[in-house]
């Protein structure tokens, strides 16, 4: 039978969201009653989480790094209420507040019930994937950064699952996925890849989507860019944002994105429905009139960019939602 799988991109609960999230972990004051109804269609949430959710640390001091995000512990519950299963924490906010914070992040999720990908105590805990059992199917869960080179674990130090895929996708990352591929019905690859602002993945991450999928992913979900790319199936390059406080680029529009609805069986993904969202400060609702709209021209163009395979028209419409047939 039928799953559903939930991704949502770059969720920030630090700074003026974490002030709010110090008040209420209520779910309905960050997102619209609409867009909650949307999200408890799925039988499985899995976002980006970037920041850290800890009371402690200092801020990580690296040259040119001009953001730190922590979220209190709340945040945890926040999420889990919102109904989040799985988190990956491999990015480039992992470590903002240092290892004690990240060491936390993981504590208070574990606390909540949700499990996490993409970072921990050493480079083996880091690297280990989730396996979720949603409607019956296994589905496996991976979480893997390109940068930054100094937030990698090591066999001694927390940090993230750090691959440099510009040089192509490491043979360990390779191995990893044939081997949760052999012991799952689906898996899943959340990488964090690539610049900010960028409207279209470079070069590189589309030839390591490809490479992670002949290794055996049925669905590769990346972040980064805080905008939404294209999707070629089974690949959604880049989920854009969620919830923060960002500053807003008028010409990409970082506001504006999408939260996406896979159906998947035990082969994989079946069906994506593309879900219009509008990003207001410190809270996240459905998008309506011409903002649906810029995000339905932008999203169908940049799937015909990518030139999805067998799909000559990709995005349809059914009942305000964009829809991409992934088999």
């Amino acid at each position: 039978m039928p799953a559903t799988l939930a991704l949502a991109g770059d969720t920030m609960l630090g700074r003026g969201v974490a002030e709010r999230v110090a008040q209420s972990v209520d779910p309905a004051h960050f997102f619209s009653a609409d867009l909650l109804e949307v999200l408890g269609e799925a039988d499985l949430l899995l976002l980006n989480l970037e920041c850290c959710v800890s009371s402690r640390g200092r801020r990580w001091d690296a040259p040119g790094k001009p953001f730190h995000f922590r979220a209190p512990p709340q945040a945890a519950e926040l999420l889990a209420r919102l109904g989040v299963g799985c988190v990956t924490l491999a990015n480039n906010h992992a470590l903002d507040y240092g290892q004690d914070a990240l060491l936390d992040t993981r504590e208070w999720l574990s606390r909540s019930g949700i499990r996490c990908v993409g970072a921990g105590a050493d480079q083996e805990e880091a690297r280990r994937p989730e396996v979720v059992t949603v409607g019956g199917i296994r589905v496996g869960v991976l979480g893997v950064s390109d940068h930054p080179a100094d937030f990698a674990a090591t066999a001694v130090r927390p940090g993230v699952s750090y691959a440099d895929l510009m040089t192509g996708v490491p043979p360990w990352l390779v191995a990893d996925v044939r081997e949760l591929r052999a012991r799952t019905d689906v898996v899943v690859v959340s990488p964090h890849w690539g610049p900010n602002m960028t409207g279209r993945p470079r070069a590189y991450i589309c030839s390591a989507a490809q490479t992670l999928v002949s290794a055996g992913a049925a669905l590769v979900a990346g972040h980064s860019a805080h905008v939404f790319h294209g999707v070629a199936p089974p690949v959604l390059y880049d989920l854009g944002d969620f919830i923060d406080d960002y500053i807003v680029d008028a010409r990409l529009r970082n506001d504006l994105g999408l939260v996406f609805l896979v159906t998947m069986d035990e082969h994989g993904p079946i069906r994506l429905y593309g879900v219009p969202i509008e990003l207001r400060h410190c809270r996240t609702r459905l998008a309506h009139d011409d903002e649906w709209r810029w995000i339905r021209d932008r999203f169908a163009a940049a799937c015909a960019d990518l030139g999805a395979p067998g799909l000559g028209s990709p995005v349809t419409e059914e009942d305000g939602r964009l829809v991409v047939e992934m088999r």
